[in-house]
């Protein structure tokens, strides 16, 4: 999870990949709309598959803690 950041300022204060301008909801949405991970990565030079890995890992904590808060 050290790959996603959160700089004040920086995409509104969205959650970030690495300090990048390109924030987890940028390929979070890539990917929804059927764009293949390998074109992202061809797309955005400066992305890892290692990066993809933690956008889907931050995205899957933040539903697992909304889900759970609902619940409790």
């Amino acid at each position: 999870m050290n790959r996603i950041t959160l700089t004040p300022g920086q995409r509104g204060g969205r959650p970030c990949i690495r300090g990048l301008r390109i924030s987890v909801y940028d390929v979070l949405s890539m990917m929804s709309s059927g764009m293949p991970v390998a074109e992202i990565l061809e797309d955005f030079p400066e992305l890892e598959m290692e990066d993809i890995a933690a956008v889907l890992a931050y995205a899957a904590d933040r539903e697992h803690k909304v889900h759970t808060l609902a619940v409790q």
